[in-house]
């Protein structure tokens, strides 16, 4: 009888470690189930694109009304850079550029369409990209806009800085550029009033499958990173734009291009 109740005993202890065993094994599966669904949730939340009109700035082109566009509309070429006012590397393609972009855009062979990104913004935190390409977007409106994205560009914080996150240093840049700084560009910076604009063109960049700024296209043909710093230089650009504009006429008509750019 000793024996039996032993023997009994033993089995209960090993039924009741078996069905903790199983219970433990379920509460953990509903805990990773429910766990998934809110990764799952969480994920679908931040990268569902918006839908819906936006505020665009003055002039703005392309699908959406995203580029900022420097040119003339009839040019026969189309030089599509999206950039983020943070990064580095943009601004080491700006110092080394700019002078050839813009010969290229006022003579007519080229129109540029800027396009923006807030990579930064995402990898470091701030909101430094954002702050910039809104005030760019402000002084588009002022009708001067080349200037005072060339102005951010020469005073390019550290990138582990968010020194353009804070408005009142973009109105103080401002002051570099002739005329920008009034109510109304002041008004414009501090309300954010292209910061959806900003954040649908972000959107864009990373929905054509681009992955690091600067990214650079010639009628639609990416140039950088593409083929590498090396064979982008200011003379290569103006060889690959002569050679686009073969048989074609420069450009001769409004500033005000009438028609979207390439992406």
């Amino acid at each position: 009888m000793d024996k039996a109740r032993e023997k009994r005993r033993r089995l209960l202890i090993v039924c009741a470690a078996v069905v903790c065993v199983l219970g433990l094994a379920a509460v953990i599966g509903v805990i990773a189930a429910n766990a998934g669904r809110k990764d799952s949730q969480s994920t679908k939340d931040t990268t569902a694109p918006r839908t819906g009109p936006v505020t665009a700035p003055s002039g703005a082109t392309g699908k959406d009304k995203l580029a900022i566009t420097v040119g003339r509309a009839d040019a026969p070429s189309t030089l599509t850079v999206w950039e983020d006012f943070r990064c580095p590397v943009c601004a080491q393609f700006e110092t080394r550029m700019r002078d050839a972009i813009h010969e290229l855009t006022d003579s007519g062979q080229v129109r540029a369409d800027y396009r923006f990104a807030t990579i930064i913004d995402g990898n470091l935190g701030g909101t430094g990209s954002l702050r910039a390409a809104n005030a760019a977007a402000c002084a588009q409106d002022a009708g001067k806009f080349v200037a005072y994205h060339d102005v951010l560009y020469a005073n390019q914080p550290s990138e582990a800085e968010d020194t353009f996150g804070d408005n009142a240093e973009l109105i103080e840049l401002a002051r570099q550029v002739e005329g920008l700084d009034t109510p109304a560009f002041r008004s414009c910076v501090e309300k954010g009033t292209y910061d959806d604009w900003v954040n649908r063109s972000a959107e864009a960049f990373h929905a054509a499958g681009h992955r690091g700024t600067p990214t650079v296209l010639l009628n639609g043909e990416p140039v950088f990173p593409a083929k590498g710093a090396e064979q982008l230089t200011p003379e290569s650009l103006k060889q690959w734009v002569t050679e686009a504009n073969q048989g074609k006429r420069p450009g001769t008509g409004s500033e005000q291009p009438a028609t979207p750019g390439a992406s």
